[in-house]
């Protein structure tokens, strides 16, 4: 028999975690494991929502009444204990975050005032109290299909699959959507197709960076503007087509991102998420302080008269089953079949529809068609939505077309705007170029090799921040609003 000896007074000072490790460690044959604490919903008013799992940051728990559901991220996301919802781990903060009150501090000098409606009148101008005022009578129910994100052979097939001209709007077009296009790994090619089929492209960022908003206008410039330069030179769309934006993350730039856009002729911003409300949120001007919580904290807080702002509606079911999200990929749904899928649509879709009819945004990341399941269930509820003889499924300049000047359902048909018989943007070509560039980021000495295609001819270097042509000289762009620019 073995015998320790143990200075007892030492072991009387150590701290008793530590004293268990040792205790363990010297009678091997005693089970010390400890057992994982169940989880306990948090109380009062918090005890309905989303709430980290203390073990994984690839897990959360759903309480429901006080009672908690373990859900799973699905694969390659992160719970966010922050936004509360999965996203991807470069941007989730990992729970549980205590949360505490926030410090009391100066009203912002600039700060703007609340909804004037006798002085926001249309086709300028559009504000509500609480941002859920239906700007017209009849009002046709919107659905807008938006997708984030590079374009290239990961999706543009599944893409494809979505637009395959069977599903039809009223007035007999194809139904449509809005592309946000980011530069890095972009087919050109595929690009200038979907603008040649009457898809609305507009602009990401070139980089995708983290840490944005809190950039000075320069940067934003070089982002917002360098991309729409790209899209220009290598896609063949013109900048006159390019007026609307979204910012990385859902992180709008506080007011300098919308400084930006406002010198540089953007007509739409849609990166500002809507918390989970009982009425959805219609898009409106940036003249008076938006009428929402702004869930970020990055959102503009001077007046950007006739600026509009397509707002993110949180996606959710009653039951908060999958959660709330923004983008839908982001709620937990990989679990479900396609029928699950579709009803689970069809419920969030309903809240719109049966009540004030805010146009239905459905933003994706290429993740969803990754996940068969989700993407037969959003197949079948297209299906279903397309037959709906008061639904019609339009890009973003389309619903703020429509906004400006408010149309009764019955005569959408002969509306101008929502008709496709009008010519559409340049025609893909038959022979593209397959470009292989040099390519360096600033801060680093590391040249790599990118790829790209582009109808266009190859340009020298890999176009990025300062250098959108690919001249290969870097700081090339100088971008001076127009404004000024006519000084």
């Amino acid at each position: 028999m073995f015998v320790y000896r143990v200075n007892m007074k030492r072991w009387t000072n150590m701290t008793a975690a530590f004293r268990i490790f040792i205790f363990c460690a010297i009678f091997i044959n005693v089970n010390c494991q400890k057992e994982e604490e169940e989880f306990i919903c948090p109380g009062g008013t918090q005890g309905n929502g989303n709430f980290a799992d203390p073990a994984t940051c690839r897990r959360f728990y759903q309480c429901v009444d006080g009672f908690p559901y373990l859900n799973r991220c699905p694969s390659g996301l992160y719970f966010d204990d922050i936004s509360k919802f999965c996203t991807f781990k470069a941007e989730a903060r990992c729970g549980p975050i205590p949360t505490t009150v926030a410090p009391v501090t100066e009203i912002p000098q600039d700060i703007v005032t609340n909804c004037d409606p006798s002085e926001c009148q249309l086709p300028y101008c559009f504000c509500s109290k609480d941002g859920t005022l239906i700007p017209g009578g009849l009002t046709p129910q919107m659905i807008m299909l938006t997708f984030d994100g590079a374009v290239n052979l990961n999706n543009f097939d599944l893409y494809k699959k979505v637009f395959n001209g069977k599903l039809r709007n009223p007035n007999g077009c194809p139904i449509r959507g809005t592309f946000f296009l980011s530069h890095e790994y972009s087919n050109y090619v595929m690009v200038q197709s979907l603008a040649h089929d009457g898809h609305e492209i507009a602009t990401g960022t070139i980089s995708q960076q983290q840490g944005l908003q809190d950039k000075g206008y320069e940067e934003w410039a070089g982002e917002i503007i360098g991309m729409r330069e790209i899209l220009n030179k290598f896609a063949n769309i013109s900048r006159s087509e390019v007026v609307g934006t979204r910012a990385p993350f859902l992180k709008p730039g506080r007011n300098t991102q919308f400084k930006v856009l406002e010198d540089f002729g953007y007509i739409y911003d849609s990166s500002i998420g809507v918390p989970p409300l009982p009425q959805p949120v219609w898009p409106y001007t940036l003249d008076y302080k938006i009428p929402h919580e702004c869930k970020s904290g990055t959102c503009p807080t001077k007046a950007f008269p006739g600026l509009w702002e397509v707002p993110f509606n949180a996606h959710y079911v009653e039951s908060y089953e999958g959660g709330h999200c923004p983008y839908l990929d982001q709620c937990v749904l990989h679990n479900h079949d396609a029928d699950d899928v579709l009803e689970w649509l069809q419920e969030d879709f309903t809240r719109h529809y049966e009540q004030n009819r805010a146009p239905y945004m459905m933003p994706f990341h290429t993740n969803w068609f990754q996940i068969k399941p989700l993407e037969r269930g959003l197949h079948k509820f297209l299906n279903w939505a397309a037959n709906l003889d008061d639904v019609w499924f339009v890009t973003m300049t389309q619903s703020l077309t429509w906004m400006t000047d408010p149309r009764s359902v019955k005569s959408l048909n002969n509306y101008e705007p929502w008709k496709c018989d009008k010519k559409e943007g340049p025609k893909p070509c038959n022979l593209s170029n397959k470009c292989a560039l040099p390519f360096k980021l600033p801060e680093t000495n590391f040249t790599d090799t990118r790829y790209m295609e582009t109808c266009v001819d190859c340009p020298k270097q890999y176009p990025w921040l300062g250098d959108s042509g690919g001249t290969g000289i870097a700081g090339t762009d100088n971008y001076i609003p127009e404004s000024l620019s006519r000084k």
